[in-house]
């Protein structure tokens, strides 16, 4: 199991030091697009085991397993970043100009 501390999917690019504007196609919006993909492709990956498993195609229990907890563990972290905006927005709305 690879653990990446660059973000949900561990194929992503390491971030750089260097600063993009918000019209490159590598920004936030493009870096959030990836982690919902990767997320949804986690989730996909999960349910084609446990039909497998179901269908007797794969007989490794532990296999489906793993693929389930790590579609939940990304589906909770991509839930927490997505509170942890909502709150940012919610905090910045209630800032005085």
């Amino acid at each position: 199991m690879t653990i990446s501390i660059n973000g949900l999917n561990p194929n992503l690019p390491a971030p750089t030091a260097t600063h993009k504007t918000a019209a490159s196609p590598s920004g936030f919006g493009e870096q959030l697009k990836q982690a919902m993909q990767s997320v949804n492709e986690t989730q996909l990956v999960a349910d084609q085991a446990v039909e497998k498993l179901h269908s007797g195609q794969s007989g490794s229990l532990h296999e489906t397993m793993i693929a389930l907890e790590k579609a939940d563990i990304s589906m909770r972290l991509f839930v927490q970043l997505r509170n942890k905006a909502v709150e940012a927005y919610q905090e910045i709305m209630r800032m005085q100009v």
